[in-house]
């Protein structure tokens, strides 16, 4: 009998160890503020600040937040909150991507110099390049884009059938440009993330229709982010080929000029524009404004594939040059320039596409009237954390050394779109929970159930609006 009880009551202990074991694994797993690496940049008071050392709210703002810090000049870590937020952008671009039927891959950053010769880009384009050579003499290109790169790739592939296009092969990597004067953080400089494809067709036509199914796709994106955008003609330059858009986020610190034909909506960017006439309509009510350029397309032709020898086999086995596009959406930039576009002059404001957190779930400070119910912070967290959609994406702050209405300013500051605080409310026989939407700057105090059901309905249409 004693044997018995024994073996049971090491059972017991077994399952209580592994109970145990879990609730530690699942306390470690909540994201809390105060595990954050979020350096902020907290400058002194009456502290002077060149004014070309911060050139753009949006630079300003994610240093100063810890979304960003400068490594050296037009070259920045990419901080936590940062990556989650780019992330986010990755996952929203790479299930587009995937609606059109285009493939990842990805090129190596190195590109050799011979093949940037013989399209001529490495004459058109030095003073931009970053280049190097190897213990054996050999130059490469630290690649600023990658036509020369992918071409060079498909043309290597044996007896590429027709039945095999179109192909739109596309990557999300590091881009280095040796720019002249980098400024605005990352709106522009020196190393940067882009989104890179490139679309190999048996003819122009096809190529042509590719090429309004990618530009319809970036449409498609840029509409979930949710900001308004501009895409205007462009100028083709030394990318070439014979039709190019841009797409560009209207703000006052952009680079880009644009002319609206207010008749017939034409739109051109400096390059193109014949002046206060639209080349379309004839039309001379045009209007002017500044955009942030986040992508651009090209209808390339033959221009890469024909110095590099890329071919196609037809349907009779004759050997044809591949018709080509290519289309880039600046990744990082992106980020940037929502942030410009969207936010206050001290509070950043995300696109609810990619915010780092979705909510922020503030307990009451230690050692107040309402210390005793902290622990339904963790509460609200598992729950919301159930909702669809928010699954690693609600946050906890944690630092109940600091008052509720600090946290919620930093909160805000950092630009989580939700809080909760679990405050005098949350005392009441049937507790309430203060609930900011920090967007339309409106406040509300909801029990529990009606809580998630907000959240729940708030995700549903977050989610219709992606699909």
């Amino acid at each position: 009998m004693n044997l018995i009880f024994c073996l049971y009551f090491r059972v017991q202990v077994r399952e209580f160890q592994k109970q145990l074991k879990c609730l530690i694994i699942t306390k470690r797993n909540i994201n809390y503020v105060s595990r954050l690496f979020q350096p902020q940049n907290i400058a002194p008071k009456n502290s002077k600040v060149k004014v070309d050392e911060v050139s753009s709210k949006s630079q300003r703002l994610m240093v100063d937040l810890g979304i960003v810090k400068q490594a050296t000049s037009g070259s920045f870590h990419l901080l936590p909150l940062g990556e989650r937020a780019l992330h986010k952008l990755t996952c929203l671009v790479d299930e587009e991507m995937e609606r059109i039927g285009a493939q990842k891959l990805l090129l190596p950053l190195l590109t050799p110099g011979e093949l940037w010769r013989k399209t001529g880009r490495w004459d058109e384009t030095r003073e931009e390049l970053f280049t190097l050579q190897d213990r054996h003499n050999k130059e490469f290109v630290l690649s600023p884009t990658h036509e020369e790169a992918i071409t060079e790739l498909v043309a290597t592939i044996s007896k590429l059938s027709y039945r095999q296009l179109p192909l739109k092969l596309y990557q999300i990597t590091s881009k280095f440009r040796d720019e002249m004067r980098p400024r605005f953080g990352l709106l522009r400089g020196k190393e940067f993330i882009m989104k890179d494809l490139y679309s190999f067709d048996a003819t122009i036509e096809g190529a042509t229709e590719t090429y309004k199914i990618v530009s319809t796709a970036y449409e498609s994106i840029l509409n979930k982010i949710g900001i308004k955008h501009i895409r205007v003609v462009a100028a083709a330059g030394v990318m070439g080929g014979s039709l190019s858009h841009e797409f560009h986020f209207p703000a006052n610190v952009g680079e880009a000029q644009i002319f609206t034909c207010s008749s017939c909506g034409h739109t051109v960017n400096i390059e193109t524009s014949t002046g206060d006439r639209c080349d379309k309509c004839g039309s001379t009510s045009v209007t002017s404004t500044t955009g942030i350029e986040v992508g651009h397309t090209f209808l390339l032709g033959t221009k890469y594939s024909k110095p590099l020898n890329a071919n196609y086999t037809t349907a009779s086995g004759k050997s044809e040059l591949l018709q080509m596009g290519s289309y880039g959406l600046g990744m990082t930039r992106l980020l940037a320039a929502a942030i410009e576009y969207l936010s206050l002059p001290d509070e950043i404001r995300w696109p609810l596409a990619f915010t780092p957190y979705t909510i922020c779930i503030i307990p009451p400070k230690e050692g107040s009237k309402e210390s005793s119910i902290i622990h339904l912070a963790e509460d609200m967290y598992h729950k919301l954390e159930s909702v669809n959609k928010l699954k690693n994406n609600v946050i906890i702050d944690n630092r109940t050394d600091l008052t509720i209405g600090k946290r919620v300013y930093e909160a805000r500051r950092t630009g989580y779109p939700y809080i909760v605080v679990i405050g005098r409310k949350a005392m009441q026989q049937v507790p309430l929970f203060e609930v900011y939407d920090v967007l339309k700057n409106h406040e509300t105090s909801l029990e529990e159930s009606p809580l998630i059901d907000y959240f729940t309905q708030l995700c549903s249409i977050l989610k219709k609006g992606y699909e």
